[in-house]
């Protein structure tokens, strides 16, 4: 029987906490193996797990995976959340790599410390990413299941494109619950309630707060 997928990164989100979200919404334990000192990078970078000498790596399968699109797209593929055809697939791939852009643009603006960054250049930030949220991406989220009617993105069944947009929705409302919008809360409210992902949401889960000053500091120091 295999074991546990093995999750090698921080102690923070970063790019590894769409792959715990995932795993999570499929019911699926994991392990985590934390990097908090470069010893620790040097050890999974000697044994060869590091391809491309980068983090996330995740071992599941007999295999070590890297790169964030590949590992997701095997672990949705793995446990059905990946749609049933070619195009269901396209379709899943285009939504989640929206969500992707206004993701990269909210987690590059959680890596600036408040010690180093002008206030001034954080609300600019701030503001684009309001814009486009409002005005952009979940606006297209929200007319896609308006279009059809139905309760997920593609195909009316939960999809990792579904996943990731509920992730995206709470970074959004972390970031200023009163700013933006629309949201598509029906969907937001159905993921949530699922009972694998339910128990992700709980305090003390393995689900990551917002990153605190420790882990940029960390995270400027590996480059991840």
């Amino acid at each position: 029987m295999a074991g546990k997928p093995i999750l090698h990164y921080l102690n923070g989100r970063g790019r590894m906490e769409c792959i715990r979200w995932l795993l999570a919404a499929a019911g699926v334990e994991f392990e985590e193996k934390f990097i908090e000192k470069t010893e620790d990078l040097d050890k999974i970078k000697n044994d060869g797990s590091l391809m491309l000498q980068q983090v996330p790596v995740v071992e599941i399968d007999g295999m070590k995976l890297v790169q964030t699109r590949a590992i997701l797209n095997y672990i949705a593929t793995k446990y059905n959340l990946y749609g049933k055809d070619m195009k269901e697939r396209a379709l899943i791939d285009m939504y989640s790599e929206g969500v992707a852009d206004l993701g990269e643009m909210i987690m590059h603006l959680s890596l600036c410390p408040e010690s180093d960054t002008p206030p001034a250049e954080k609300d600019a930030k701030l503001t684009l990413i309001r814009e486009k949220t409002t005005n952009r991406y979940l606006p297209a989220f929200v007319h896609v299941l308006k279009s059809h009617g139905q309760d997920y993105l593609v195909g009316n069944k939960l999809s990792r494109a579904d996943i990731h947009l509920v992730e995206l929705l709470y970074y959004v409302e972390e970031l200023d619950p009163q700013a933006f919008g629309q949201l598509p809360s029906a969907l937001k409210a159905r993921v949530s309630s699922l009972l694998a992902v339910k128990k992700f949401l709980q305090p003390g889960s393995q689900r990551k707060p917002p990153m605190d000053e420790k882990i940029i500091k960390v995270k400027k120091v590996f480059r991840f």
